[in-house]
């Protein structure tokens, strides 16, 4: 009679777990498109060879810049509230591992009960002698002490999936700090470069407010020979003030400048050390921008995404799951006795083992919701891994494009600058002998400043457009 009890049981329950597992909801998942282009531009040269295998302190020469992002590694907050983050996906996944494991808890308890005379369990009490000629006490102790575990049993790998999902989802929190640890490095190289370049714009700033002294001392003796205005003085008078407050607002940038570095370094702001006279004749490095295909392997975004999809698709299978029986395994052993001196005896000695095996059937709508947006998180992720690399794609693309821009404008700007140099003293020979009015000085040697400062500015976004391409392809973080 009990062995059919039994089997009826289990028939039911299969029954149960079969009419789950058909009617799972409708949903669509979506496969991840990982192709790129053969190469960043057409007729392009396809060479595999990539900068960014390059270790930033191969990239970056300087060794100013080299302590600055050095500093950086150990003490930019932001950073170290990452690695703790990473810390805390490590927990999960031991969290994860120990819940398909046995749970095992050692307990002890103690409980004195009076049952009342007129139930049955106080009838046998008072009229049971547990020791033969002895009245029982009353209230009736009980002591208990032992071992239990709790099992359930991973069928449907419902928890190594969990487990493994915890895994990728660490394995993309470590990807997320190495591509913090990317931009980290550009955005003070980036800072730095344009320190320099503020740098070289004070010193010519200052060069000028001298050049321009001089003419405002040549119209002064001019004027006092008849030879030109008061007009003349005042306007040569208020170019020398316009370039001397420019001389402010430059110092303004580089304090601000300096303390965006001092930031990423965490220190509280100070004079950064660099190497401003060398400015002029730095030369990007030779970029070698490789195939496309290799920013999947070289990105840590990218990595950190295709980490990310992983765990939703795992994610899904943990959803999917809990659709199914779910078979749990709970035992005890211990010693139990109404006197603790009794405890150690044989005939204390209680176990139990038991099993159960339960499928949901009624009201599964929060089981179908967790399922649905597991779903849901996969085909979001699909897209964020593809939108990754179409990024990743076009930041590259549009860097070498800037590289190549950026290197034929200097060249020009740079003739520019020479010949507007030419024109300052041209200019001034010409006034000096009246053959040119004080107007054409004037628009002369603004011209030249502002030629000058476009070379410098033109410079400096050659800088980081070298920065920024060694970004994109994924160096830095090495």
């Amino acid at each position: 009679m009990q062995k059919k009890i039994i089997y009826k049981s289990l028939a039911a329950t299969v029954v149960a777990a079969t009419f789950t597992a058909c009617s799972l909801p409708g949903v669509v998942q979506r496969a991840e498109n990982k192709n790129t282009p053969a190469q960043y531009a057409a007729g392009a040269v396809t060479d595999t060879t990539s900068t960014a295998a390059t270790k930033w302190k191969e990239y970056f020469a300087d060794a100013n810049l080299q302590e600055l992002i050095n500093t950086a590694l150990t003490n930019n907050q932001e950073l170290n509230i990452t690695l703790q983050e990473i810390e805390v996906a490590k927990s999960e996944i031991r969290a994860r591992k120990g819940e398909y494991l046995p749970f095992v808890s050692l307990g002890a308890s103690a409980d004195v009960t009076k049952a009342s005379r007129n139930t049955t369990q106080g009838t046998l009490e008072h009229n049971l002698e547990i020791v033969p000629g002895k009245e029982n006490p009353e209230p009736l102790p009980n002591y208990m002490a032992g071992l239990r575990a709790n099992w359930e049993i991973d069928v449907w790998k419902k928890l190594r999936n969990a487990k493994k999902s915890a895994v990728n989802r660490y394995l993309a929190s470590v990807e997320g700090k190495n591509f913090m640890v990317t931009n980290l490095v550009a955005e003070i190289a980036n800072s730095y470069y344009e320190l320099l370049a503020l740098d070289n714009q004070l010193e010519l700033v200052n060069q000028n407010i001298q050049i321009q002294t001089n003419a405002l001392e040549i119209v002064k003796v001019q004027k006092e020979a008849a030879r030109v205005t008061e007009l003349a003085v005042k306007r040569f008078q208020a170019q020398v003030l316009n370039t001397q407050s420019l001389q402010y607002e430059i110092k303004q940038k580089i304090v601000e400048t300096e303390n965006r570095i001092n930031f990423l370094v965490g220190r509280f702001p100070q004079t950064v050390k660099r190497s401003s006279g060398t400015f002029a004749s730095l030369n990007p490095n030779m970029v070698k921008s490789g195939i496309p295909s290799q920013l999947l392997a070289n990105r840590p975004d990218i990595k950190q995404a295709e980490y990310e999809l992983e765990a939703a698709k795992l994610d899904i299978k943990v959803a999917k799951a809990r659709f199914y029986p779910q078979l749990g395994i709970s035992a005890g052993l211990g010693y139990q006795a109404f006197n603790a001196s009794y405890l150690v005896k044989p005939e204390s000695l209680i176990y139990t083992l038991a099993g159960d095996l339960a499928a949901p059937l009624v009201n599964r709508n929060a089981i179908k919701a967790a399922y649905i947006t597991a779903n849901a998180k996969q085909v979001q992720a699909a897209y964020n891994y593809e939108q990754k690399i179409l990024n990743a794609y076009i930041e590259v693309a549009n860097q070498l494009s800037k590289i190549s821009n950026l290197d034929n404008s200097y060249k020009l700007k740079s003739q520019e600058v020479d010949a507007l140099t030419q024109s300052i003293n041209i200019s001034n020979d010409l006034f000096k002998s009246a053959r040119a009015d004080y107007m054409e000085v004037l628009m002369t040697q603004r011209d030249a400043l502002e030629s000058k400062f476009d070379l410098i500015e033109t410079k400096m976004q050659q800088m980081n457009a070298m920065v920024n391409v060694y970004r994109a392809l994924g160096g830095g973080w090495k």
